[in-house]
């Protein structure tokens, strides 16, 4: 049996003979088989056509099919495919350098990685070296990645599996307004509120033992929860005030997903550490990274960097990124997010009002979440916390997908993360396809 000579039942028996797939139980499963894919769509093994609603997982930025990337990766797979991370090479060279032009004006260097659970591992270390401190503040609502360290400092439920954890990392609240246990007057309000809690916390953590406070810059799969007016500037003055660094994960939120570079760049907030990884390829080949401050940079001149990956700053990942960021510049993509960004929030607000079952939309570019509840005044969720009982979630997944609208749930949220490539006309279609569904939530599971 040969690749492209498999039928789609084949290819499904096998997978599930074979493989091990993500956050499953692996018995009932039945993964769809991807046959083929161009821009914002794809196909399943029947022909059947789905609208990319997540990019994957909010990672495919520039959408499937994307040749100049493609002829990026051969070229350099024929000139160099593999060089250790001690060579420097002219694709690791020029990456590194266009990455510093794009960040934030104190950002002095790039430790490449694969992806972004090791580019926030790094971090972790580089945060602990720099500083001497041992301690790791994160949030409850948050997600880093799955590997150990990453884990640990994930708050919401995935990090179980890593638990007991590693002595250490300490969790915040999030500035979820929505769920805010006060009814705040202005967001301002909410920000002196959550900040005046960080900084309690800090204090009785010991203000001297905290190394890093990591962030989403937007929470991602866990909301898109956008925080408050000043409140990223607020935990900027906190990290000064303590000798803490600021570090912003802009795995999801970097390379124009929220309608400009960064994340943190719609707060007007220099951190300390950014990790990226995603949209820097957009999956086309692994690639991620750890961008640190010219003063952190300065402190490795004559302090032993310890950090060190087979595959980092892998030559055709580099490439790979190289020709995404031509991509991004020549189609004018960060533009046409804010320009979607409008449109889909538009769209989402006339689902808010016409849908029992939204409770709250939230959005930034092309970044957003759909937060379903059983009662929009009590604003009980449609499922609890780490709980669906009733695979409510899944179902309503099942919907969508059923119509060609393909993306992912997380706990009472719908992640709305289409590419960045996609027009007015294809955004509207997709999200017919929600109204449709919601309308079904509203009469059956309500």
């Amino acid at each position: 049996m040969k690749v492209n000579e498999m039928k789609a039942s084949e290819i499904q028996d096998m997978s599930k003979a074979y493989n091990l797939h993500s956050w499953s139980v692996q018995g009932p499963l039945k993964p769809k088989v991807m046959a083929k894919a161009e821009g914002v769509c794809f196909w399943d093994g029947d022909g059947k056509k789905y609208f990319d609603m997540s990019s994957q997982l909010v990672n495919l930025n520039i959408g499937h099919g994307n040749q100049k990337v493609i002829e990026a990766i051969k070229d350099q797979a024929e000139k160099l495919a593999f060089a250790s991370p001690a060579f420097a090479l002219d694709v690791r060279s020029l990456l590194a350098k266009r990455i510093i032009d794009m960040a934030p004006s104190n950002m002095g260097k790039v430790f490449f990685t694969l992806g972004g659970a090791d580019a926030n591992e790094n971090a972790i270390k580089i945060a602990r070296l720099f500083t001497g401190r041992n301690k790791i503040m994160s949030r409850y609502r948050s997600y880093h990645g799955a590997t150990y360290g990453a884990a640990n400092l994930t708050g919401e439920p995935r990090k179980y599996a890593c638990e007991p954890g590693i002595p250490g990392f300490v969790k915040f609240f999030d500035p979820y307004v929505y769920r805010a246990p006060i009814d705040f007057e202005t967001e301002e309000a909410a920000t002196a509120y959550y900040i005046g809690q960080l900084r309690e916390q800090i204090i009785y953590e010991g203000r001297n033992s905290v190394a890093a406070i990591f962030m989403e810059s937007i929470t991602g799969s866990n909301g898109v929860i956008i925080p408050p007016k000043g409140y990223m500037k607020g935990v900027r003055d906190l990290c000064d005030e303590f000798g803490i660094m600021m570090v912003c994960d802009e795995v999801m939120t970097g390379w124009g997903r929220t309608g400009k570079c960064f994340g943190v760049n719609n707060f007007d907030v220099e951190p300390d550490i950014i990790t990226f990884a995603k949209g820097i390829t957009c999956g086309y080949v692994p690639l991620g990274g750890t961008i640190v401050s010219k003063a952190i940079a300065k402190h490795f001149d004559d302090h032993f960097l310890s950090c060190g990956l087979t595959y980092s700053a892998h030559p055709i990942g580099c490439a790979a990124g190289l020709a995404t960021l031509d991509v991004y510049e020549e189609g004018k993509l960060f533009d046409n997010a804010n320009a979607m960004g409008a449109i889909l929030g538009d769209l989402l607000e006339t689902l808010k009002s016409k849908h029992a079952c939204v409770g709250d939309v939230r959005y930034i570019g092309l970044f957003s979440a759909v937060e379903l509840v059983k009662d929009k005044a009590t604003k009980e969720a449609l499922v609890p916390y780490d709980g669906d009982p009733d695979k409510l979630m899944p179902k309503i997944n099942g919907m969508l997908s059923e119509r060609g609208f393909s993306t992912y749930t997380h706990e009472n949220c719908i992640i709305v993360a289409p590419p960045l490539i996609i027009n007015e006309a294809e955004l509207k279609e997709a999200m017919a396809i929600m109204d449709d569904v919601l309308t079904i939530v509203d009469e059956t599971m309500l």
